[in-house]
């Protein structure tokens, strides 16, 4: 696979950026990317959704006391606003220039898990939402800062029930266990006085606020230092801890470049993040330009998005429903702002289980023959016995080749754009859909070079990067 391609995959969400990284180089394209702005006006469907302790209350006593018909109508716009707060995502993801803002969210948010099924606050998984962007490139120590003292988060984790004399550790728990050192960097004994420390930390209208009646006043020793510590000491503690850099840069490589990084790569990134004061960026910098140097195509399995995203682009579908990309993540097991539990989605093989396979080579069989995806066709494809009623709507899709060339050309086009390795075996199969008398010229052209990026879909190959 030819590097750029390689890389416009692992930084962005498709082949889209390939042009851009060769004729800006590496590291500036890495420079717009960190430049990029983003929108941070409230989207239109928040905009009548409750944003206040208060205007949650009235809007929960309001469906106690509605008679079923306005009750269905509350709770139909509560669905309504998750689902386009999904595409909304989708969209920004879609169509951003320079899309790694977007894959570094996607990143924190399988970091800092905290699922829109239990906070049920569209709002305030919004916020959440916005600290990653805000953050994206920023200072971990800050992002935790910020993330530990979200609603969201203090909601997810059941902060709320965490009281002077009545403790509930999760938030504590998770937050040296997921979040920052990792499992075997701390004792219980940091758990129990990190969740005094958070006792009293529950929701509030502009982010989680320290209730007094709640709250724990006492000395508590955490990792060896004692001091009435609140959330930010914590961290600040935390973030004094020799191995605080691991955790993260194995995490960073996996989501990135390898399903199983080096141990060795882990440590030498993490010295160097620690070096950096916990910087994303001079990290993310370090580690994409000296990876980009090396072969390292073949490493990782695609996750549902970039193979969805990768789909569509390869046949420049230009009306595509984002409800329909949404529909394909969650039948493919990476279902936005609802991971299956606190420790994100696991990535690597869990993205490749044959029921998953399937499903990705049914999806590619539907949208190469010109059919657009609909709910129906995905319930079909997930193994409901119910076959789709309606007709499939046709769409147009092509595939970008040199119609100068000849067939032996374009299958090297093609492998060179789309796989990391080709054999005798696959290359003789390619030559047999594109046999030597094609003419890349002829009106029907499209078709046959659509049916040889079909049957790559489905190559093992193409399923990684």
């Amino acid at each position: 696979m030819k590097k750029s391609n390689l890389w416009s995959l692992r930084l962005g969400f498709s082949g889209k950026e390939s042009d851009k990284i060769e004729k800006l180089g590496l590291e500036k394209f890495l420079k717009h990317s960190y430049e990029s702005k983003f929108d941070t006006q409230l989207p239109v469907f928040l905009e009548d959704d409750p944003k206040t302790l208060i205007e949650l209350k009235e809007l929960r006593e309001s469906i106690k006391t509605a008679d079923s018909e306005a009750k269905k109508k509350l709770l139909k716009r509560e669905v309504y606003s998750a689902i386009e707060f999904k595409k909304w995502w989708i969209s920004k993801i879609r169509n951003d220039e320079f899309p790694l803002r977007e894959n570094m969210v996607c990143f924190w948010h399988n970091h800092f898990v905290s699922t829109s099924q239990k906070v049920k606050v569209n709002y305030w998984v919004y916020q959440h939402n916005m600290i990653l962007r805000e953050h994206a490139f920023g200072n971990f120590k800050q992002l935790t800062k910020q993330i530990l003292k979200s609603n969201a988060m203090v909601k997810y984790l059941d902060n709320g029930d965490n009281k002077k004399g009545k403790i509930n550790e999760n938030l504590s728990r998770e937050l040296l266990e997921l979040f920052t050192v990792g499992i075997g960097n701390y004792t219980e004994s940091d758990i129990k006085e990190g969740a005094k420390a958070l006792a009293g930390l529950n929701v509030g209208d502009d982010g989680a606020v320290y209730r007094k009646f709640a709250e724990d006043n006492s000395d508590k020793t955490y990792f060896g230092k004692t001091g009435n510590w609140k959330a930010d000491d914590l961290v600040d503690i935390i973030f004094e801890q020799k191995n605080i850099p691991y955790l993260i840069t194995r995490k960073i490589l996996k989501w990135f470049v390898y399903d199983k990084p080096p141990e060795n790569l882990v440590v030498y990134y993490g010295d160097y993040f620690r070096k950096v004061k916990f910087e994303i960026e001079p990290l993310l910098t370090k580690i994409f330009t000296e990876e980009y140097a090396k072969d390292t195509s073949g490493t990782k399995i695609k996750d549902p998005l970039v193979y969805i995203l990768q789909l569509i682009d390869e046949l420049q579908m230009k009306t595509v429903d984002d409800a329909m990309i949404v529909y394909f993540l969650k039948q493919q097991g990476m279902d936005l702002y609802n991971q299956i539990n606190v420790k994100g989605w696991d990535g690597g093989n869990s993205w490749l289980t044959s029921q998953i396979y399937l499903q990705r080579n049914n999806t590619s069989d539907l949208l190469c023959s010109g059919r657009s995806i609909t709910k129906k066709v995905i319930k079909t494809m997930a193994g409901d016995t119910e076959k789709p009623k309606s007709k499939f709507e046709k769409i147009e899709v092509k595939i970008a080749f040199d119609s100068d060339g000849n067939n032996k050309t374009i299958i090297t086009e093609l492998s060179d754009r789309l796989l990391f390795k080709v054999n005798d075996s696959i290359q003789k199969d390619m030559e047999k859909l594109l046999k030597y008398d094609f003419d890349p010229k002829e009106a029907h052209a499209n078709f046959a070079v659509i049916r040889l990026f079909n049957y790559i879909t489905k190559l093992p190959e193409y399923q990684l990067i």
